[in-house]
């Protein structure tokens, strides 16, 4: 049985098309189509619900390695108020799950999860803690929306004074006044674009909703759905949990070894990495040259050989290309280079290029 967010009853209001999503009734589109969600992304501001996230707080005097232990990136000179990236890997390096982790203080962190991983990776974390560190999954006590486009600053602007706002990227500010709501504000976002992510209390989800679609009018702001999401963060190769990554799946062989810290002493997957060495196969970008446009799972062939499998791929309006992300091996993942990707029995040609597609 699906669970439906706090702002289920405004999405149907709004006209968006439900679908179900990682547990949660979600809207995949609104009737202005995702195309024109993406470029409102892109050039104005689109506004997305993402209550669907997990949240869990760890407390306590050892909260600080129990995050290193279990995380792959070193959060020990992290200030408060700062966000970081990280992976969660198993025994053997794969990927649990991607996160990022804010700093309250310091012996107060919150760890923001993938909605579909929630419950996992609260199991994984609660079997893992070290003495003296208390994990807490909040996630149903928390709403939260994303504001993102070039936009997003003016349209925040006009309900909370500048000094108010987070001014660098992975950075938060907690206790702000929205309208009479207290809301967390973190300048953060899953789309390549400007943006903020917006935390409050559930209660208030409605209500900040509305707040910020009448802030946002005059601005171009509209209400954004999965489908917009996924265009977006794949234009902006952001990997995806499930295709990019997984338990199979090394953040190093993932491209995510700027969150991936072996100096640390240790944490969970560490060794494996280190044994594993330099990863035989690597992420990559693929614009497709020929016509069509390739989907997950589809086999990258080099000549008549097969050298990997893409991760995720769609038209993407923004850069105005098909393209693609896949894991190939290291030893052809040059940018440059012609492969072929067999859609549905039929080779059509691409080209390996540098990610991301987009640049903002």
């Amino acid at each position: 049985m699906e669970q439906k967010t706090p702002l289920y009853d405004v999405h149907v209001t709004e006209g968006g098309k439900i679908v179900p999503f990682a547990g949660y009734l979600l809207p995949v589109q609104y009737p202005s189509g995702v195309i024109k969600e993406h470029m409102a992304v892109r050039q104005a501001a689109g506004l997305f619900d993402v209550s669907h996230m997990g949240e869990i707080l760890f407390t306590g005097p050892t909260a600080l390695d129990t995050l290193n232990h279990l995380l792959t990136n070193d959060f020990t000179d992290m200030p408060v108020g700062k966000v970081r990236y990280s992976v969660m890997c198993n025994d053997k390096g794969g990927v649990i799950d991607d996160l990022v982790v804010y700093k309250f203080g310091d012996e107060e962190y919150l760890a923001v999860v993938n909605a579909a991983n929630r419950h996992k990776d609260y199991a994984h974390m609660a079997a893992h803690l070290l003495p003296g560190t208390k994990a807490e999954d909040i996630s149903d006590s928390v709403a939260q929306l994303a504001l993102q486009g070039p936009s997003a600053p003016a349209v925040l602007q006009k309900l909370v004074s500048e000094d108010k706002l987070p001014k660098k990227y992975y950075t938060a500010v907690r206790d702000v006044d929205v309208n009479g709501m207290t809301c967390m504000i973190s300048r953060t976002g899953y789309t390549g674009e400007l943006g903020y992510e917006i935390y409050t209390a559930p209660e208030n989800a409605v209500s900040l909703w509305k707040t910020l679609r009448e802030a946002g009018e005059e601005y171009g702001l509209i209400p954004c759905g999965l489908g917009a999401r996924d265009t977006l963060r794949l234009e902006a190769a952001m990997p995806l949990y499930g295709h990019e990554m997984d338990e199979t799946i090394t953040p190093l062989e993932a491209g995510l070894d700027f969150g991936v810290k072996l100096g640390k002493p240790d944490f969970i997957g560490k060794d494996a990495l280190v044994a594993a060495g330099k990863p035989a196969r690597v992420r990559v970008g693929l614009v497709m040259t020929g016509r069509g446009i390739a989907r997950e799972h589809q086999p990258v062939f080099l000549g008549d050989t097969q050298i990997g499998m893409t991760t995720s791929g769609t038209h993407c309006p923004a850069v105005g290309k098909a393209v693609a992300m896949a894991l190939v091996d290291a030893a052809h993942s040059a940018p440059g280079a012609s492969v072929d990707v067999d859609i549905r029995g039929r080779r059509v040609s691409a080209d390996i290029v540098p990610l991301p597609f987009y640049h903002r």
